[in-house]
């Protein structure tokens, strides 16, 4: 009697390696845009706090404080992927988040926040995108 071998061939075996290669071609893509929009969420919640930090200062002073005395501790954001900075004359203030290492392709570009609340992203303040930067 002759034994049967059972294993996979390979045709089965490219059939596999072709299933998982188009599962990769797709779920990759949309997992580093979910890691991208947590990290802009993430620069948002810097700028809401730094705004926070001027206005306190303005209530307590009378004015915005100068772009050279904004702490350090409000120009970095913990994940290391964004970088905040103000300008700041006293009467007016607008803060940046900038992209930096694995951010600085993503579609939202620099996120900018005024001293009157007025929200940007990718170097506009109207239309879709900062509603769907700002909104996610």
């Amino acid at each position: 009697m002759q034994k049967k071998h059972q294993g996979f061939t390979l045709i089965e075996l490219m059939i596999v390696v072709a299933v998982v290669a188009i599962l990769t071609a797709i779920a990759y893509p949309s997992y580093n845009e979910y890691i991208r929009r947590g990290h802009r969420a993430e620069a948002r919640a810097g700028l809401l706090q730094a705004a926070q930090w001027l206005e306190r200062a303005a209530t307590a002073t009378g004015t915005y404080p100068l772009t050279a005395a904004f702490p350090a501790n409000l120009k970095a954001i913990p994940n290391n992927r964004y970088d905040i900075s103000v300008v700041s004359d006293g009467a007016t203030f607008t803060l940046t988040a900038t992209p930096k290492a694995g951010q600085t392709g993503d579609k939202c570009g620099n996120y900018t926040l005024t001293n009157t609340g007025l929200r940007g992203a990718n170097g506009t303040t109207t239309g879709d995108i900062v509603t769907q930067c700002w909104g996610k």
